[in-house]
């Protein structure tokens, strides 16, 4: 999986052969704005570095060649590219993209390989949208996630792109895109929720068959709205087949490792979309039953006696008998995924496995480093006890911060546990995550720096430090936080530099070329305006260099710094000492629970395999 991008965020790229997957969840075109003088659009799809599809519909596959692009024009404020998605005229779908899906794009290497992806939430009356904008800075390539809507529509994007007739321009694009004379509209209900949607992951068994089940009856006209297909139309449970005999390592890929990576991932695919299958045919049992008994009493001559008691009697079994199938569709699925869970979660490789797994005591540092690596468990309230491991890519492409402020929820303690409790949970957490990730890396692949002036993460770390896994014990002044932030920032210009040059050997022969992990605990204490734009600088660069960042703060004591440090947890991957649900999924927003991973109360395991770490580095000689 690659970055996650959050709107404004940025991110290199590391190739010019681009595949930008638009998924708008309604009927859209998607346009192209070259530089501020051009624009892609399906009545003229091709200008030099970009294609868009000539057509309306719901996902669309843009392709981009930046190397094209480039070289199409010598000046280089013209190195850019926006790519858009814009409404069709009247009639042809909804008419603001905020009664719909959020949309989302993925940009690919031209091999499949996802480089980065941007959900564009919170629309509203917005008709066109401008959801990424590949650039040039300091002679390479980077994406922004832009997400900057238009209620004004195409042509009040182009005027603000600065495109000569932005008016006429819109209006070409959108005769181009004109439905057909005769061509029927969508149902009003596809904009809310398009019918006929398969919930499942294309790799699974078989969907659910549409249309409706046995005992439904058919629709009256005088009830208020049809049911969609999608919503509320699930088998009974006696018409679902029984789940397929799980398999671990089932799903696509060339190694054992990157088949379980993309089972677990297909899981919470799975999971996310039953869930959302199962919660909008209950939404819609719900709404449809409100609309009928309001039908009822909205009429005098029906609203008392025992007519009237009839009708609520059968709106109310219509509503169960919905709810009903909705559960048994449900119910399926999550047999489905829960006996995938007990063959998969034993075969996972130490990386992907929960810290009590059997695979830790077998653990040897290995020759080169896994695809990802595990930071926690995620679930749903629908079914907690269904618990997906929460894989991350490796490189890390953002800043992990373990929140030491999070109220503690989870904790059996409760609310009393107080503050020192949290904190004190947070180190565990950050502890545990700096064993992860040196345990994911080849011996000398990892060097961990720990910068923590109050000494809060002291206790947590000191199996790191007497396993000789820290570089150095973490300075306890101002003047310590702000040279290891100094040596870390030098180390970070001078890699990107290199790299930028194309000349890796150029760098300094004492300079550690292994990857940072830098830890930073006590924040913001002893920090001053500089360390903290270091800081931030670290987190935006760092990761391109091989510098990852780890913080454990409360962002509540960095108040004093106003908004300058929001831009830094906006771009971190939020963490918990204790289960939290603050993590949405990309495509329909579900809140998920996460809960961190730490050994087993009484358990050995960091300590083994910090063990097996040491004794590594000194076969190794390093």
């Amino acid at each position: 999986m690659g970055a996650e991008l959050l709107r404004g965020q940025n991110h290199p790229l590391t190739r010019t052969g681009l595949l930008v997957r638009l998924t708008a969840g309604c009927p859209a075109y998607a346009g192209a704005v070259m530089g501020s003088t051009r624009l892609a659009h399906p009545g003229a799809p091709v200008l030099p570095g970009v294609e868009v599809p000539d057509r309306v519909a719901a996902d669309h596959v843009v392709a981009v060649d930046l190397g094209a692009l480039a070289a199409a024009t010598a000046d280089e404020r013209e190195h850019r590219l926006t790519v858009l998605l814009a409404l069709p005229p009247a009639g042809a779908g909804p008419a603001r993209f905020g009664s719909g899906p959020a949309p989302r794009a993925t940009v690919t290497g031209t091999g499949g390989e996802e480089l980065a992806a941007f959900t564009l939430t919170g629309l509203g009356p917005e008709s066109a949208v401008a959801v990424l904008e590949f650039y040039r800075r300091a002679g390479g390539w980077r994406v922004r996630a832009v997400g900057q809507g238009y209620a004004g529509g195409l042509a009040a994007m182009l005027a603000d792109h600065g495109l000569p007739d932005p008016a006429l321009l819109a209006a070409g694009a959108a005769a181009a895109v004109t439905l057909p004379s005769g061509a029927a509209p969508p149902p009003p209900a596809a904009a809310a929720r398009p019918a006929g949607v398969d919930y499942r992951h294309p790799g699974r068994p078989p969907a659910r068959p549409a249309g409706p089940p046995a005992g439904v009856p058919a629709q009256r006209s005088d009830e208020p709205d049809p049911v969609p297909q999608a919503a509320a139309a699930g088998p009974s449970a006696a018409d679902l087949p029984d789940p397929d005999e799980p398999v671990a390592g089932d799903a696509v890929g060339w190694t054992m490792e990157e088949r379980l990576h993309n089972q677990v991932r297909g899981m919470f695919e799975d999971l996310t979309r039953s869930i959302a299958a199962y919660r909008s045919a209950t939404d819609f049992a719900e709404s449809r039953l409100a609309r009928e008994v309001d039908a009822v009493l909205a009429d005098p001559a029906t609203r008392f006696g025992p007519a009237a008691e009839a009708a609520r009697e059968r709106a109310q079994a219509r509503r169960d008998e919905l709810a009903d199938q909705a559960r048994a569709a449900l119910d399926h699925d999550l047999r489905q995924l829960t006996a995938e869970s007990r063959v998969v979660e034993p075969a996972l490789p130490p990386p992907f496995a929960g810290w009590e797994s059997p695979v830790w005591h077998g653990y040897r540092a290995p020759h080169q480093p896994p695809s990802a690596v595990r930071l926690g468990d995620i679930h749903l309230p629908e079914v907690p006890e269904l618990r997906i491991p929460m894989l991350e890519r490796l490189p890390l492409a953002r800043p992990l911060w373990v929140d030491s402020g999070a109220a503690p929820g989870g904790d059996p303690a409760g609310p009393a546990a107080g503050a020192d409790r949290v904190r004190q949970r947070a180190g565990e957490v950050a502890a545990a995550l700096a064993v992860r990730l040196l345990a994911a890396h080849p011996v000398g692949g990892l060097a961990v720096h720990l910068v923590d002036p109050l000494g809060t993460l002291a206790g947590a770390f000191a199996p790191l430090a007497r396993s000789g896994a820290l570089c150095a014990w973490p300075p306890a002044d101002a003047g310590g936080v702000a040279g290891a932030l100094a040596a870390m920032t030098r180390r970070v210009d001078l890699v990107r530099m290199a790299l930028r040059a194309g000349s890796p050997e150029a760098l300094p022969p004492d300079l550690d070329t292994s990857a940072q992990l830098l830890v930073v605990g006590g924040f913001p204490h002893d920090f001053d305006d500089r360390a903290v734009g270091q800081l931030r600088y670290v987190a935006d660069e760092g990761p391109e260099a091989g510098v990852h960042l780890l913080l454990v703060a409360d962002r509540a004591d960095a108040q004093a710094f106003g908004p300058v440090l929001d831009p830094l947890w906006r771009a971190t991957l939020r963490l918990t000492p204790f289960p939290d649900d603050h993590l949405a999924d990309p495509w329909v927003g579900q809140i998920w629970t996460y809960e961190p991973l730490l050994p087993p109360e009484g358990s050995a395991v960091l300590e083994h395999v910090l063990g097996e770490i040491a004794q590594a580095r000194q076969a190794h000689g390093s």
